[in-house]
């Protein structure tokens, strides 16, 4: 059979599945955001797949969903079919490739905007330094482009990656209006939302991460 050339969606149930592999145990509200789902959508998806057996519930003010063993192997199962069936594990890898020339200049940056150098000394940063925040936004934004381009061909086969995009997009764009958060420490920060990129791309490659 030959590979398909033509853009794949993934289906909304593998969508959530997969998404609590590379997020973790999360809430409906940040899994949508993972996902690209609606909320409704997304708490309908997680409800079938508990029936199922694949995902558990946690209730409680710090409750949310997560994957049990079945579902874990599952969803790998399901990705390992989508990529196969697609044709895309060579597209994959060469974004993992480039993913990884790129990773070490992300956690520099990362410690750039957490520490800065005061009288030759790292020092916590505490934001007071407009000019020195704004450097460091730009060079993140500079990194973004460049991270763009590696995954472009990916996003164009596999159109789930291309959800990164927006998300790592919409974490600079509330970091430069002031949610200074969204830079490296908040859940849906340029940082977290980097990371479950990787995982992703190891996921999806069947790589295991140590």
């Amino acid at each position: 059979m030959e590979p398909e050339t033509t853009p794949h969606t993934t289906g909304a149930d593998l969508l959530a599945l997969h998404a609590l592999r590379c997020a973790g145990f999360s809430g409906t509200e940040r899994l949508a955001e993972v996902t690209g789902l609606s909320k409704d959508e997304t708490e309908s998806e997680l409800i079938d797949l508990a029936v199922s057996g694949l995902v558990t519930r946690a209730g409680g003010a710090f409750g949310g969903w997560g994957l049990s063993g079945a579902g874990r192997a599952a969803g790998a199962a399901r990705i390992t079919a989508e990529l196969d069936s697609t044709g895309a594990r060579p597209l994959v890898e060469r974004a993992h490739e480039g993913f990884l020339e790129l990773n070490p200049e992300l956690l520099d940056l990362c410690t750039a905007w957490q520490l800065r150098l005061v009288d030759g000394v790292p020092t916590p940063n505490d934001h007071t330094d407009a000019d020195h925040d704004a450097r460091v936004l730009d060079l993140f934004s500079d990194l973004d482009q460049r991270l763009a381009a590696v995954c472009a061909e990916l996003s164009a086969r596999l159109v789930r990656f291309g959800r990164y995009r927006v998300r790592l997009a919409g974490a600079l764009t509330r970091a430069r209006a002031g949610a200074l958060d969204q830079v490296a420490d908040g859940t849906a920060s340029y940082h977290a939302v980097w990371a479950q990129l990787h995982e992703d791309l190891l996921v999806t490659l069947g790589i295991p991460r140590y």
